[in-house]
């Protein structure tokens, strides 16, 4: 009887720190899970209404990569360029899209050849991003978010 009610007192005073209720804030659990988001990767990419039938994300990452090259080589075919030597370039365009869906060129890495026959190349970039359709922006967690990427265009002036 006195080694149960020793082996008791012990077992019960040793097992009231399982009953302890941890407290954390709520800033704690808004920094757990802020380290769980992956801030390179959106839910849904920038897109155009014409990729809005499309339902893989990828699908609609190159929708909207295709019609924007489209129309700023559309755009670029439309205007008259005249050249001294052929042209066989890829330019890389760095661009920006904000929460509002505006599409915005950061940077242009242009070959010096290509600067050299077609001096107003950034104009006629920024001219082109004038008459796009509407740009949905991108959305990460049921909010739109700003996004970068860049876009390979190759050019073939002859």
């Amino acid at each position: 009887m006195k080694y149960t009610f020793v082996f008791s007192m012990l077992l019960l005073l040793t097992s009231c720190k399982y009953f302890d209720v941890e407290k954390t804030t709520s800033e704690a659990i808004l920094n757990e899970e802020l380290k769980t988001f992956d801030w390179n990767d959106v839910d849904t990419y920038p897109s155009f209404s014409e990729c809005d039938s499309l339902i893989s994300k990828s699908e609609k990452k190159q929708c909207f990569q295709h019609h924007l090259s489209s129309h700023i080589l559309k755009f670029l075919q439309d205007e008259v360029i005249v050249v001294t030597k052929d042209i066989h370039d890829t330019l890389n365009l760095h661009f920006k899209v904000s929460e509002k869906g505006v599409l915005t060129l950061l940077d242009t890495k242009v070959d010096s050849l290509t600067i050299k026959e077609i001096p107003n190349i950034n104009e006629l970039i920024n001219n082109s991003l004038n008459s796009l359709p509407t740009i949905y922006a991108a959305i990460k967690h049921d909010q739109y978010v700003k996004t970068e990427f860049e876009l390979p265009i190759v050019i073939k002036v002859e």
